[in-house]
């Protein structure tokens, strides 16, 4: 286990600018995976009552004109 830790150590921790390069692609990658996951509750809980969903009963396509 302490070789783990070390080699982790050894490659992230100890330089201050791959530390923080890790820490804001680890909190972007979080974010994202955050905002895409909710969206895709969101749209399944409200499947059928969002306008994306019904916006074709509304508009005119441009066929019938």
């Amino acid at each position: 286990m302490s070789g783990v830790l070390g080699g982790i150590y050894n490659t992230v921790i100890r330089s201050n600018g791959v530390f923080l390069s890790a820490i804001f692609v680890g909190a972007f990658a979080t974010n994202l995976a955050f905002d895409t996951g909710s969206n895709a509750l969101w749209d399944s809980i409200n499947r059928g009552r969002q306008w994306k969903d019904i916006k074709h009963r509304y508009m005119e396509s441009e066929d019938e004109e």
